[in-house]
């Protein structure tokens, strides 16, 4: 018996694209809607409260049949320049005998994971045509947000990027002019870079004070947070024409935050719109608005992805048992 160990840099040799991703994280919705899924909710230990922390997020997606668990932690306090802020694990299992079979790294099964996910919001709810974008929140997922964004708009030609840090958005804009050959403007206000933008994607913190408001966001636009409405203000949940979420019980648990807790019913599980349940996008002219704080289905697909790559390109390191 054995198990295939996936470093980090196994998995950029596997050249996964977003689009590959996408299709993976898209069957997990379909699935879930279907009543072919079982997750658990995600568990919390703190070791050092404030500073430090780790959860636990499993999944079975029948099916598919891909099940696994991820061990993510974060550290936002003395930590070393050169650590990452989120790190950890996920295992795959074999449904049948429950045995171990991969081990790889977690921080990219998340960045990929979570940004795909946006992505199939983009292209059931998305405009049908963009050639603007907007990425605030100039970070990890904000560039792995910037694959989907164009996975599914390729013909996109204008981005604007703003951040706190000038320096992190004069990168950011830097790395996507030379990587995608896009025209690329780090503004100086967050205003500035949403109001005409086809796709809003934020990636700030989730404890941020919100600085984005809901006229901003243009007719016939999707936004797209990843920071649990951290940079938008509240109001614009009510403002929109569709509002979808990725799990109606996780979206109830976030009228917790007194920010938060006016919020109204979603339109829709992502899931229901993925497999025709409900309509995605109706009108041209229609503003939508995701509120998606993640799933372990999403793990569980993505890490699968990986691993049944690895095993036919024989990428990784088989360890005994």
């Amino acid at each position: 018996m054995q198990l295939r160990y996936l470093s980090r840099a196994d998995i950029d040799a596997l050249d996964i694209s977003m689009a590959d991703v996408m299709d993976a994280v898209e069957e997990g919705f379909r699935r879930k809607t279907m009543g072919q899924t079982q997750m658990t909710a995600k568990a919390f230990v703190t070791p050092r409260p404030g500073e430090a922390g780790l959860m636990s997020m499993a999944a079975y997606v029948g099916g598919v049949e891909a099940v696994a668990i991820k061990w993510l932690g974060w550290c936002t306090a003395k930590r070393e320049p050169r650590l990452p802020l989120h790190t950890g694990l996920v295992i795959l299992n074999d449904p049948d005998t429950v045995l171990p079979i991969c081990i790889m790294d977690a921080a990219w099964v998340t960045a990929m994971r979570t940004a795909a996910a946006c992505g199939v919001a983009m292209r059931h709810l998305g405009p049908a045509q963009a050639t603007t974008g907007a990425v605030i929140g100039c970070g990890v997922e904000g560039r792995s947000n910037l694959q989907a964004m164009l996975a599914c708009y390729p013909d996109m030609s204008e981005l604007c990027c703003y951040d706190i840090s000038a320096e992190a958005a004069e990168n950011f804009a830097r790395e996507a002019a030379e990587q995608y050959g896009l025209n690329v403007t780090p503004t100086p206000d967050a205003r500035s870079a949403v109001v005409d933008a086809d796709v809003v994607v934020t990636a700030t913190s989730t404890g941020a004070t919100p600085f984005l408001r809901a006229d901003w966001l243009k007719q016939g636009a999707i936004a797209t947070p990843v920071d649990l409405w951290g940079a938008w203000e509240a109001d614009l949940a009510a403002k929109v024409d569709k509002l979808v979420t990725d799990d109606y019980a996780k979206y109830d648990s976030f009228r917790s935050s007194e920010r938060l807790k006016d919020i109204p019913q979603p339109y829709a599980e992502l899931g229901e719109v993925v497999t025709g349940a409900k309509p995605g996008r109706e009108t041209s002219d229609e503003r939508v608005l995701t509120m998606m704080g993640g799933l372990p289905v999403q793990d569980a697909v993505t890490a699968q992805l990986a691993y049944q790559r690895a095993e036919a390109m024989d990428v990784g390191v088989c360890l005994p048992l």
